[in-house]
């Protein structure tokens, strides 16, 4: 099979599977569901994802694959830190307030299993926080941010960008953000970081 057709395939199978889980929640989703959905064969999914739990992992890298490669790629290229960090943010927090973010977010807190909850962790902050910490030391050896736990830097970054944007979205309290406010509330959570670990804030502690 040619790469472009098996991606396309792989497209329809995924999208099937969100839309399932919107529908049905993560339990009452099969392999077998999500085959008929996207008119591919029950062996092609098993090949191709090993099981259902391979399957929703892979909508989650899915989701965070375009954080995870901006990060991944600037850290190899040397990028200056800030302006990663200035990259990262709109881009970040798009995702984690996006519509399938929230389909996923929404299945995992009914699943009573606790395995997409797993996957979420596992697959998306679990493999973009690490990132994130790299660019937030090169920023420290920059001069732009002074810290001692790195971890603990990029939580408070994470709670300065999100807050509970996506907690209020789950819950259907807010309709998903412009892309202009997204770029507004990620400037000024990098404003504020900045403002919070500097070393002159560190010192008048």
């Amino acid at each position: 099979m040619r790469d472009e057709n098996k991606a396309a395939r792989k497209r329809r199978i995924e999208q099937a599977a969100l839309e399932l889980l919107a529908s049905k929640g993560y339990l009452a989703t099969s392999m077998l569901s999500v085959a008929k959905r996207a008119k591919a064969s029950n062996e092609t999914l098993y090949n191709w994802y090993g099981n259902k739990q391979g399957l929703f992992r892979s909508l989650v890298e899915t989701n965070a694959r375009e954080v995870r490669t901006l990060l991944e790629n600037d850290l190899a290229q040397h990028r200056p830190p800030e302006a990663t960090l200035k990259a990262l943010g709109p881009l970040l927090l798009g995702l984690l307030v996006s519509d399938r973010a929230i389909t996923l977010n929404k299945a995992a807190a009914a699943d009573p299993s606790g395995e997409l909850a797993r996957e979420l962790t596992q697959a998306g902050r679990g493999t973009v926080a690490p990132l994130i910490a790299d660019v937030f030391i090169k920023a420290r050896d920059a001069g732009i941010l002074s810290f001692d736990d790195a971890g603990k830097a990029v939580g408070l970054y994470l709670d300065l960008l999100v807050g509970d944007l996506q907690i209020r979205r789950v819950l259907g309290a807010m309709p998903a953000p412009t892309q202009s406010q997204i770029d507004l509330r990620a400037g000024r959570a990098l404003d504020d970081l900045k403002l919070l670990l500097s070393a002159d804030h560190d010192r008048a502690q």
